[in-house]
Parts: C-alpha cells; structure tokens; sequence
C-alpha cells in the first residue's frame, strides 16, 4: 500500500497489514508529522476520482510566416502527479573504519595511561607496591616488540 503524506506529500510504501481497517496513527518518515490514516476513506477517494484523458493545445507557437501554429499535446495522466516511492533501507551501524576508529582511540587511550603512570611513578609506586614491578615488565615487553619490529626490516 503507497501513503502519501498529508503535510509534505512525500509517499512511502507500508505494508497493508501494519494497517487495520478502523485506521491507525502514522508518522511521516520524512516530516515527522503524525496523522490518522483510515484505509476505508483512502478506498471512497479512489472511487470519487475518475481518470479523464486532456487534450491542449499550444497556440503561441509563431511559423516562417508569422501565423500563428497550433499544436495538440495529449497527456494520458496529465493531473496525476508522478512521484518517486523511496524506501528507506537501515545501514548496518559497525563498519570497518568505524573498527579502525574504535582501536586508534583505545592505542591512544592506553599510550594516554601509560604517560601518566609513568609521569606519577613514584607517587603510585608508594600507593601500589606491587605496580613498580609491573610497569617494568611491561616496559620491557616494549622494547622486545620493538627489537622485533626493527629485525623484521
């Protein structure tokens, strides 16, 4: 079933069951304007509207000899208006960059941590005896991944 907006003529398709047939409220996906859609009175404007073929005619059209030139245009939908249907489909919301985004704020983060413990060290150290050790272990563990680093080019 295709709903046309009643404030911002936008249509959108919406599947016939969501809709019962007392109607329901719906909100325009574009506008966000909410409404009350009866189905039953949508069915009875159908009807009241007939499809009538026009015929016009263009009559300021000038030829070699200044006389005036008509010429017939018919359109077998001329007071319909054509619109485009968009279906809005949702994107997933974790991509890839948004991974890389994701793992550059935490490296930073952490470089961020370790900064600070480090500049404090002496401070924490008496606060976390045990923490001396560990930051050394770790800063160890640093230089051996960047000895690797450096072997592997």
């Amino acid at each position: 079933m295709i709903i046309e907006c009643i404030n911002c003529s936008k249509k959108f398709t919406v599947n016939s069951d969501l809709i019962p047939s007392a109607g329901r409220t719906i909100q325009c996906g574009s506008c966000n304007h909410v409404w009350f859609f009866d189905p039953n009175n949508l069915i009875s404007e159908i009807r009241k509207k007939p499809k009538v073929e026009k015929k016009t005619t263009i009559t300021n059209l000038v030829s070699e000899n200044n006389k005036p030139k008509t010429k017939p245009i018919t359109n077998k939908n001329f007071s319909e208006k054509n619109y485009e249907i968009t279906e809005y489909k949702s994107k997933s919301n974790f991509s890839f960059g948004k991974f890389l985004s994701y793992l550059l704020v935490f490296i930073i983060s952490f470089i961020g941590l370790i900064i600070i413990i480090d500049t404090f060290n002496s401070q924490l150290y008496e606060l976390f005896p045990n923490l001396e050790i560990m930051m050394f272990s770790f800063f160890e563990t640093l230089k051996d991944i960047q000895l690797f680093i450096k072997d592997l080019f």
